[in-house]
């Protein structure tokens, strides 16, 4: 039975943004090594951006994650499925939050992609964000993911 349910993970399909071409990219160095870069953007979310003992999040490609944020940026539930990944290069995955009000994905399938590149004893990070419905969504996460990623090089430094 396993193999059906991995079979069927492996086979949804991606999310199509053609209609929704709003993106948002942005990039910063962080003061730590690719591998500690790599884990806090999957088994260690719960250190710096998800609200402890509220993350699922198995860096597989087509298995779901969830996790509510920080209690301090107030309570937005995130979710989506991994669409790629490479150990310590790069990680694409869904995204959908919300909490009642437009500012988040407004239930659309949004796609994250981060990769990270090593430069000596810190890591290049580059993030993409693609597939906004609206300018707000995409203004209100164009804010945010730069304060997400200073609070991930304060955490890992």
């Amino acid at each position: 039975m396993a193999g059906a349910h991995e079979m069927l993970l492996n086979t949804i399909p991606r999310p199509d943004c053609s209609a929704r071409p709003l993106r948002w990219e942005g990039d910063a160095i962080i003061h730590a090594p690719v591998s500690a870069v790599f884990a806090a953007w999957t088994t260690r979310l719960d250190t710096w951006f998800a609200q402890p003992g509220t993350l699922s999040f198995d860096p597989e490609p087509g298995r779901p994650f969830f996790f509510y944020n920080r209690t301090d940026w107030g309570r937005h539930p995130h979710y989506g499925r991994v669409l790629a990944c490479e150990q310590d290069r790069m990680i694409e995955m869904t995204w959908v939050t919300g909490d009642g009000t437009d500012l988040g994905t407004c239930g659309a399938e949004t796609i994250v992609r981060i990769t990270l590149e090593p430069r000596g004893d810190a890591t290049a990070i580059y993030l993409a964000h693609e597939g906004f419905v609206s300018m707000a969504s995409r203004n209100a996460h164009g804010e945010n993911w730069p304060i997400a990623l200073q609070l991930l090089d304060e955490a890992l430094a």
